[in-house]
């Protein structure tokens, strides 16, 4: 199982490097995805050559089991063409292929055990992949809304710690209400100035009618006090 003892420690190596970065969350975490795909595939190559060397050592073996097979038939005919010494040669080396295919039988289950937990490894580690790439978005999102909460609780932060932003904004607030109050005060003086001008004229006319009336008044008693001249 060292291939996949060496893929883990590859990847936690990487990973930690990109962490030591201290990049974009989003970046990082495609990266790390490129990085467990890419070290995925350099796996499926190794359990291929695990699996070429287990059929390899199957075909050894069956080999082997074929000469010996060969050679128990060589010794059988051997003995029934009455040629015992040749059948004992031919037995003799039927034993060194029985030996062998013995050994290899063993190399070969043991390859084949090796090449299940591979293959069983290798699935485990497909799925943990997809599970990261399935979790990568969310974690995406929760990264940059983090980052925007961050981002407001500093503006907060620094506005709350700007006495003199707040100060400043409370005299412009004030000044604001004086200017407001000045042009109500000076629409309130134009208007009492308007009403003031409009009694004036009343009483200038008042006063015209007044003296033509007595003007008029005087005339008449002038005219009676003349003599009749009918």
């Amino acid at each position: 199982m060292g291939i996949f003892s060496r893929l883990k420690s590859l990847v936690a190596a990487n990973v930690n490097a990109l962490i030591g970065k201290a990049e974009k969350p989003e970046i990082m975490l495609n990266q790390i995805i490129i990085e467990m795909n890419e070290q995925l595939i350099e796996s499926k190559k190794a359990v291929a050559m695990a699996i070429a060397d287990e059929k390899k050592l199957e075909r050894e073996k069956d080999n082997q089991f074929a000469q010996a097979k060969d050679w128990e038939r060589k010794a059988i005919l051997a003995v029934n063409n009455g040629k015992d010494d040749l059948a004992k040669e031919a037995l003799l080396r039927k034993q060194e292929y029985d030996n062998a295919a013995a050994e290899y039988q063993k190399q070969w289950e043991a390859q084949k055990n090796s090449v299940e937990q591979l293959k069983e490894s290798l699935r485990e580690l497909q799925k943990k992949i997809e599970e990261a790439q399935r979790k990568k978005n969310l974690l995406i999102a929760r990264a940059k809304r983090a980052e925007a909460q961050q981002k407001i609780q500093d503006t907060i932060s620094t506005v709350s710690g700007n006495k003199s932003a707040f100060e400043a904004f409370d005299r412009m607030s004030a000044k604001v209400d004086q200017m407001e109050a000045m042009a109500d005060a000076s629409k309130e003086l134009e208007d009492l100035s308007k009403d003031t001008n409009l009694e004036k004229r009343f009483a200038e006319l008042e006063k015209s009618d007044s003296t033509a009336d007595a003007l008029l008044l005087e005339l008449k008693e002038k005219m009676k006090a003349l003599p009749d001249k009918s």
